[in-house]
């Protein structure tokens, strides 16, 4: 992750992928992973959706929204 500023969440959530089964997880499972590190999941998965780190289906997501790790090697 060297070059991109990130914050420790935004750190956290892409670590959170990288150690899931084809680098993907629920929203709501994160929800739960993320609880009692940090607040306000939605903002952080849309910053790095912005990024081009992440990838879901619309704007913000929702429960039942899957979060995708995208293909990048420089993380």
């Amino acid at each position: 992750m060297e070059g991109l500023d990130l914050s420790e969440n935004e750190k956290f959530v892409i670590e959170l992928l990288k150690g899931q089964e084809n680098n993907k997880m629920g929203y709501k499972d994160m929800q739960d992973a993320c609880e009692e590190k940090f607040e306000g999941l939605r903002l952080v998965l849309k910053t790095l959706k912005e990024k081009g780190i992440v990838n879901y289906s619309g704007v913000m997501p929702g429960y039942s929204s899957e979060i995708k790790l995208s293909n990048l090697t420089f993380i």
